[in-house]
């Protein structure tokens, strides 16, 4: 195994396992540092034992390359490798057999911590066909969202990106915000050009459930809108947050209408919505989307969460949009535009 390749694995690991953001960092700058070397110089190094005196290389990290250097699993990561044996959680192992994709990641473009290209390997690593990169809207500036001009440069990117990658495809999108009066915080004609929008609540979270009824059913009736992300905005992790009130009954019923699909949001701070609200959902007969909301790469393991969840509220596995295959996604997404 290359030093590089150790290295970047060792973060996704940590990543999977919920480690200190500083600990994953410390990996993927020192990745980032062999990978900018020149032929020949990580070798001499090594040999020389001026591993540490490079910028982004420190003693943890040197271990795992002079381990590398010698054709062996470095110790760190054959102690992580087995660990991630041991389920993330109970259940949920038959609904994500059937999963092909996730309508919901992050890059460094908004608020994630990798670039486009590292997520979609990742993604495509662990044997996903499709996943949709949903960076977030202008208005989120807390979150660095895209203006509709880096919105156009990034599908750009993801195009390019594409040439290279096939059969695996990754899909434009954006988690689009969903403004006070339920209008989504986008271009219409940029949304009109995304695979797969993902509409979701970031502000004013404590408005009456009235109001943000009428919010969520302005968004989901949205011929655009194509899954409601993290529907009650709660926080059940760390900085813990109450989810937001609503007649969840209305929103998912609107949502069946419209053909709207209802997320499974995986990340474990929020596993959202909460049962009670999931059941209702099936319930009402909406589509699901089980996705990981990840901001990493080692996050796009999570979708075992959500899927744990979903087989556990008796969400049918028919009816999950992240089990089928890219094109009839597109055509589902498509044709709710269209229509």
């Amino acid at each position: 195994m290359e030093a590089s390749t150790a290295l970047r694995r060792i973060a996704f690991l940590l990543e999977r396992s919920q480690a200190a953001t500083y600990r994953v960092k410390a990996f993927r700058t020192a990745a980032d540092a062999v990978t900018a070397m020149e032929d020949g110089e990580l070798a001499n190094r090594v040999a020389r034992g001026s591993l540490e005196s490079v910028r982004g290389i420190g003693p943890r990290t040197a271990e795992v390359i002079r381990e590398s250097m010698t054709g062996a699993t470095p110790r760190y990561l054959e102690r992580l490798e087995k660990e991630a044996l041991e389920p993330l959680t109970q259940g949920g192992e038959s609904l994500l057999a059937t999963l092909r994709g996730d309508c919901h990641t992050h890059s460094d473009w908004s608020d994630g911590g990798s670039p486009i290209a590292e997520m979609g390997r990742a993604a495509a690593e662990l044997g996903h066909e499709w996943t949709v990169l949903t960076d977030h809207s202008p208005r989120l500036t807390v979150a660095n969202g895209l203006s509709p001009e880096r919105l156009r440069r990034q599908l750009d990117v993801v195009a390019e990106l594409n040439e290279q990658w096939a059969p695996f495809r990754l899909l434009t999108g954006i988690e689009c915000d969903i403004l006070s009066d339920g209008s989504l915080d986008q271009e219409p004609e940029l949304l009109e050009r995304l695979d797969v929008v993902v509409v979701s609540v970031h502000s004013k979270l404590r408005m009456g459930a009235a109001e943000m009824t009428k919010r969520l059913l302005a968004a989901v009736r949205d011929p655009h809108a194509d899954v409601l992300g993290h529907c009650t905005g709660r926080l059940v992790g760390g900085r813990t947050r109450p989810q937001s009130e609503f007649d969840a009954d209305e929103v998912f019923a609107a949502c069946a209408e419209a053909g709207t699909a209802v997320e499974i949001n995986c990340r474990p701070e929020r596993l959202d919505p909460p049962r009670p609200l999931l059941r209702r959902a099936v319930a009402a007969g909406v589509l699901f989307s089980v996705d990981t909301d990840a901001h990493a790469p080692g996050q796009l393991d999570w979708q075992i969460y959500g899927c744990a969840r979903a087989e556990e509220c008796g969400v049918p596995a028919d009816r999950v949009i992240t089990s089928w295959t890219a094109v009839r996604l597109l055509e589902w997404t498509r044709g709710k535009t269209a229509g």
